[in-house]
């Protein structure tokens, strides 16, 4: 299916009343009072209320679905997770959404992360899909505004989800990715330009804090997890690396502080459920820090592949050839996660 052409909605918004969606409570065009009044809330969930109602019949057809919604080729849709992947067909800056929408959409993506950090959101989006909406893809699961839904925004190097703790137990609505690729598909040791690529430089520095044992057992000579194998092993899991319980106490707070970076691109309420569910596993005691010697751009030492995981967290940092990152948290173990491998049986 290609993308199809609509005639833009103004029984929803007015053309310049897009923004007054996001930043007033006044009544607008086809707006009434209740909607007004979520609007002025502004929290992504409320946003993505707002676009479920302005989408006309053939508009949902093609980006709306049942909250356990299986898709033939692709299994449970809403919990997919792919580097490289379009969740619906249409993209958002095309004719088939107005730009109403568009705005709309921005809104929830905005609100999804942390406002310090949209200005490199945008270098990334820039530098990997030509700019916001570009390629990029949304998909609706279950009816905004109950108990149960969940807004999806899917493309080349970013899925991210929202769902106003519709998906119990997850952090993040479910697993998400992050990607850059900076100057150069395959990028420099260095990794110019990148946004993300500080995080890598701020976890290698416990590499150094290590003593010769420490250093010994976090870095693995041999063998590295293919990037979509982030499922959970839970308690009774093998971990590679080093067990954060065998880290000294300036060590641990430096881990404190690389997981802070690693949760600063999002937003607040995801930074604080990112936490709840690694509390309830034990925190980061419960966890391995592993560093893979296997594909070190420049044979440099700062190793661009690492991982920190416990029994229902992952967070899978793979520098090769250019940043992803791979996360998945939740608090507890039980959660499946659906990806491309497990389609293709890797």
């Amino acid at each position: 299916m290609t993308d199809r052409i609509i005639q833009p909605r103004r029984d929803f918004l007015k053309q310049a009343g897009g923004l007054a969606v996001a930043t007033t409570c006044l009544p607008i065009a086809g707006m009434d009072f209740a909607s007004a009044a979520l609007a002025k809330k502004k929290t992504p969930e409320t946003l993505v209320s707002l676009l479920y109602e302005s989408l006309n019949e053939i508009q949902r057809k093609a980006v709306c679905f049942d909250w356990d919604y299986v898709d033939p080729q692709r299994g449970l849709l809403r919990t997919r997770l792919e580097n490289n992947w379009k969740i619906t067909r249409p993209s958002i800056k095309s004719s088939f959404f107005t730009a109403d929408q568009q705005v709309l959409m921005r809104d929830i993506f905005n609100g999804m992360t942390n406002p310090e950090w949209l200005d490199r959101w945008d270098q990334q989006l820039n530098d990997d899909v030509g700019g916001f909406g570009r390629n990029q893809s949304i998909a609706i699961f279950g009816e905004p505004g109950t108990d149960t839904f969940e807004f999806v925004l899917a493309s080349r190097h970013m899925t991210l989800r929202c769902d106003g703790n519709s998906a119990e137990h997850v952090a993040f609505a479910g697993p998400i990715l992050y990607a850059h690729e900076g100057e150069a598909t395959y990028e420099e040791p260095e990794h110019p330009n990148n946004v993300f690529w500080h995080q890598a430089l701020e976890a290698n520095k416990l590499l150094e804090m290590f003593n010769g044992s420490q250093r010994e057992q976090a870095l693995v000579v041999k063998g590295m997890p293919s990037e979509e194998l982030v499922g959970f092993r839970g308690s009774k899991g093998t971990f590679d690396g080093l067990p954060v319980t065998e880290f000294s106490s300036d060590q641990k707070e430096h881990l404190q502080g690389v997981l802070k970076l690693l949760l600063e691109p999002f937003r607040k309420s995801d930074q604080d459920e990112v936490n709840r569910c690694l509390k309830v596993q034990g925190g980061l005691d419960q966890c391995h820090l592993a560093f893979y010697k296997q594909s070190d751009l420049g044979d440099d030492g700062i190793f661009d592949n690492w991982r920190l995981e416990g029994p229902s967290f992952v967070w899978y940092f793979r520098g090769t050839p250019h940043v992803h990152v791979w996360v998945n948290v939740a608090d507890t173990a039980e959660i499946k996660l659906n990806s491309y491998q497990d389609s293709v049986g890797v």
